[in-house]
């Protein structure tokens, strides 16, 4: 008699139990479900923002190798950077190149003399690199070009320059 008591309290944890899995598994994959939906709309968002083109919107498609000048700015230039949380001076060492297209309009006017303006462009560069932080600075290169490439692109009121790349960038 007890055996057959023992088997059937048995029996009636183990409807419990599966009752309570069953609960907890459709409650865990509605919210999993939710998360893989979020998880896919950032990542869209972030796909859409990355593949964006890094001219300023002047132009869709690339300038080929053969229609591209490169103009390096010839002094590295040592930029102050704005206060990081730890209060410290911090420094970035930069070298920078831009990329001309010579078959721009723009490049016809400013391309030959753009080394009388290297120290307009300079100029830009500093004000653009020393409003980020250290931390800033050493996690996203691509906006800091992107927002040079904008403000250099503005003061030649012309697209000619589509690119702006750091040969050489060292933090301290």
């Amino acid at each position: 008699m007890k055996k057959n008591l023992l088997a059937i309290l048995i029996l009636a944890l183990l409807i419990v139990n599966i009752v309570l899995t069953s609960i907890m598994m459709f409650s865990v994959t509605s919210a999993s479900n939710k998360t893989a939906a979020l998880v896919t709309d950032i990542a869209s968002i972030i796909q859409l923002d990355v593949g964006t083109p890094a001219t300023g919107g002047a132009s869709a498609e690339p300038v080929p190798i053969e229609h591209t000048e490169v103009y390096d700015i010839a002094d590295k230039m040592t930029i102050p950077l704005a206060k990081s949380s730890d209060g410290a001076d911090h420094y970035a060492l930069v070298s920078v190149s831009l990329s001309m297209n010579t078959k721009d309009e723009g490049y016809k006017s400013y391309g030959a003399t753009i080394d009388t303006k290297a120290s307009l462009i300079k100029s830009t560069i500093i004000e653009v690199i020393g409003t980020y932080t250290l931390e800033e600075a050493q996690a996203d290169q691509s906006t800091m070009r992107q927002e040079i490439l904008e403000k250099v692109q503005a003061m030649f009121d012309s697209s000619f320059i589509y690119d702006v790349s750091f040969s050489d960038i060292m933090f301290q």
